[in-house]
């Protein structure tokens, strides 16, 4: 009762905000996040390669990410455990937990996996379909936006408690049907939670954020366990402007790390653009990730942590 109170509250705050004193959202001032610096955090991880686990490339980038979130965040914890694949291989995963005012008891969780996938298996020539993602979008984009987000928060920290989440191992295997070796280290987390009894207010997965051509539809799973939380981001995107780019229509039902943190009663929505013409291809590059676009989800990312 009291996480869905809050949220109403914030929700008709929003609502009310979007049309204060007769002006529009489209003439608001633009919101502090930095979507260049966005993109520069993006060709960061990309020039450690593809983050495949168990590669040096994979090792490197979680060890950037621990030493930007150190640099940021009031505390970092690193949750590392050995995964065993369906084929009996042995994977050193890493989930990266940074929090802003640990202090505070009412949070907000936001979530993306760092890791990328091992083979592009969509790309249209056969013969790269062996080839590791570069992941610009799928891995780079999420992870880039929390830690710009980390930037402001270092600066202004927020009167609510913030955690990031940066999980593993996401697109390393099969997701089926059935699922094998995929949302790795969100599994792991919902299992062994960090925290005793945690219940974030709310929880967003950041997820192929960083698209030219951006959009968002609704998803299906978060709408039907976690619709409060989906109208909060959606009226929040409205408010600010971004009504073209966060479309109140319901889409497709998708496979991701918010649905293990969902079945642990975690009230976790996932942001997703899944219409991405290069996803698990080769050319999943720089080129194809917008500071633009980066700065739209981190406006919305930081509105959210506004009370």
């Amino acid at each position: 009762m009291r996480i869905a109170t809050t949220l109403c509250a914030a929700l008709l705050t929003v609502c009310g905000c979007a049309h204060e004193g007769g002006e529009t959202a489209a003439q608001r001032a633009p919101g502090p996040f930095d979507g260049e610096q966005a993109l520069a955090y993006v060709r960061e991880q990309l020039a450690f390669g593809p983050r495949v686990p168990g590669t040096p490339a994979h090792a490197a980038a979680g060890d950037w990410i621990v030493r930007a979130m150190r640099e940021r965040a009031d505390t970092v914890v690193e949750q590392v455990w050995e995964h065993r694949t369906a084929d009996g291989r042995a994977l050193a995963m890493r989930n990266v937990f940074a929090r802003f005012r640990p202090d505070l008891a009412e949070r907000v969780l936001y979530v993306t996996h760092w890791d990328t996938r091992p083979r592009s298996e969509s790309a249209s020539d056969r013969a790269q379909r062996t080839l590791a993602v570069p992941g610009a979008n799928d891995g780079a984009s999420g992870t880039a936006m929390l830690i710009a987000l980390g930037d402001l928060l270092k600066g202004t920290p927020p009167n609510i408690g913030v955690d990031f989440l940066f999980v593993d191992g996401e697109d390393y295997g099969e997701f089926g049907p059935p699922e094998v070796d995929v949302l790795i280290g969100s599994r792991y987390f919902a299992q062994h939670p960090l925290v005793a009894g945690y219940t974030p207010l709310f929880g967003v997965l950041w997820d192929m954020v960083g698209d030219r051509d951006l959009q968002f539809e609704q998803e299906a799973n978060s709408l039907r366990d976690a619709p409060e939380v989906v109208a909060l981001v959606w009226e929040t995107a409205r408010g600010l402007g971004y009504g073209k780019t966060f479309v109140p229509v319901q889409g497709l039902a998708i496979t991701d790390d918010h649905i293990p943190l969902l079945k642990a009663g975690l009230r976790v929505i996932d942001v997703i653009d899944l219409d991405y013409a290069w996803h698990h291809t080769p050319e999943d590059t720089i080129d194809k990730v917008s500071a633009a676009s980066l700065k739209i989800v981190g406006d919305v990312a930081w509105a959210l942590l506004q009370r």
